[in-house]
């Protein structure tokens, strides 16, 4: 390149990098945006997430005082119900152990009404008293008078307080120990039945397996409800578990699209760019950069179209990272197409100024092929093409010249007058403005040598000084 030509490239480079410099700062300020706005919608994904969570939260809240109050008033009743049956208990032993004395039973009566007595201090409390009034019962049942004769308590008081206890145990008794809900109907039965006179041996043989009976069905009822208790409190749990898994899995659901989000809004930012240096490297010969920044763009494409959102990000970084240089490599592109297509236009006013004809040429990408004939008929073709350092370079291949040999006798190309025309037209390529043509060189050649003719001959050889 002439030096004026190399100054004004140089310019030309320079303004090229200002634009680069100046797109990068718009693409950063447009990341740096992007980059506030992702992190306002993760702010206000994170201050929704914490709202449904703190609503999640307080409606447990609101449900587990809930259960619990249902479940303090459930346990209430249960003991208010158990003390009234036990202050009728008591109420109906009393009464009980007045009859005995009545009949003249006296030994264990005082025993008995300390028993009483107490018991009746501890209902007083509060206190569940179990199985403990049935037990102070038997004991005044099973009294006999020696005075009056044997004593039996009247079968129907015995049968009635024993029909308490069994609905004591709760309407659903029957769904939480159904065996022994049946078991205490039957001999409940056979009991009344045996409470007919004549038949008191029969109403005391049953009188301890219904006791007993009864007891264990009160006993299964209680650990059923207990264990119903545990299965809702673990239902609680599970729920609670469940529910905070749902506020994850959302949570990460949101966070993700987030993410997606901002790589596609990033994308955006350097598609139109990264397609433009696809495009043009492929049509200016360099497809190794076009599949270079081809290979991220569809990396992006498919992080996201997989909804990758971690890799979608990385790619997308990677890519904003890669196309400063891909820019500049790009600028070099055009920068050398620009300088062969000077040169073809130079080449093709210096031959047509020669007298050669100008047949057309081929846009190669990397190089220009043109085709010239002369009037004599010996064609040219030219390659117009560029080597690695950016220095233009003229590749021609003769046919029809008489002072042209591809292969001479003594393998030697001679030339000599073809050698002068191009020297020719390369001095009118524009010189400093333009293009300074460098040796010309011929396959077969010696470097620095001229051909000299040889005597009585019309072809030509170089030969060593």
């Amino acid at each position: 390149m002439g030096a004026m030509y190399a100054q004004r490239e140089a310019a030309e480079r320079r303004r090229r990098a200002e634009e680069r410099r100046a797109r990068e700062r718009r693409r950063a300020a447009e990341r740096a945006r992007l980059a506030q706005e992702a992190a306002a919608r993760r702010e206000r994904a994170r201050a929704e997430t914490e709202r449904r969570r703190a609503e999640v939260a307080r409606k447990e809240a609101e449900l587990a005082a809930r259960r619990t109050a249902e479940r303090g008033a459930r346990l209430a009743r249960a003991r208010a119900e158990q003390n009234r049956a036990d202050e009728r208990g008591l109420e109906e032993v009393r009464e009980l152990i007045a009859e005995a004395q009545r009949s003249g039973a006296r030994a264990d009566v005082g025993s008995l009404e300390r028993r009483l007595a107490d018991l009746r201090e501890r209902a007083a409390r509060g206190e569940q008293l179990g199985d403990a009034v049935e037990e102070l019962r038997g004991r005044v049942v099973s009294l006999r008078s020696t005075a009056g004769g044997n004593f039996t308590d009247d079968p129907s008081a015995v049968l009635a307080g024993l029909e308490r206890r069994f609905s004591a145990t709760g309407t659903d008794g029957a769904t939480l120990d159904a065996d022994g809900h049946r078991r205490c109907t039957d001999l409940l039965d056979q009991l009344r039945a045996a409470a007919a006179p004549g038949r008191q041996v029969r109403f005391e043989a049953l009188l301890g397996t219904v006791e007993h009976a009864l007891a264990r069905h009160a006993a299964k009822v209680a650990e059923a409800r207990e264990a119903a208790e545990r299965t809702a409190l673990a239902e609680q749990e599970r729920e609670a578990a469940e529910a905070a898994e749902r506020e994850r899995a959302e949570a990460a659901q949101a966070a993700l699209e987030l993410a997606l989000v901002e790589a596609a809004e990033r994308l955006d930012v350097v598609r139109p760019a990264a397609e433009g240096v696809v495009d043009t490297a492929a049509d200016l010969g360099d497809p190794g950069l076009a599949d270079e920044i081809g290979d991220h763009l569809c990396a992006v494409t498919q992080a996201l179209t997989g909804r990758s959102a971690a890799e979608a990000l990385k790619a997308v970084a990677d890519l904003e990272g890669r196309l400063p240089d891909a820019e500049r490599r790009l600028d070099e592109l055009e920068l050398a197409y620009q300088r062969r297509r000077d040169l073809v236009e130079a080449l093709r006013d210096a031959m047509t100024g020669e007298g050669f004809a100008f047949e057309g040429g081929e846009d190669q990408g990397g190089s220009f092929r043109l085709h010239f004939t002369r009037p004599t008929g010996a064609t040219y073709e030219t390659t117009v093409t560029t080597e690695d350092d950016g220095t233009p370079v003229l590749v021609y291949r003769v046919a029809g010249e008489p002072d042209v040999t591809l292969y001479a006798p003594q393998d030697e190309a001679v030339c000599d007058t073809t050698e002068a025309l191009l020297e020719r037209v390369h001095g009118a390529l524009g010189g400093d403005d333009g293009f300074v043509p460098g040796e010309l060189g011929w396959d077969g050649k010696p470097p620095g040598r001229r051909a000299k003719p040889l005597p009585h001959e019309t072809s030509w050889r170089w030969t060593t000084p």
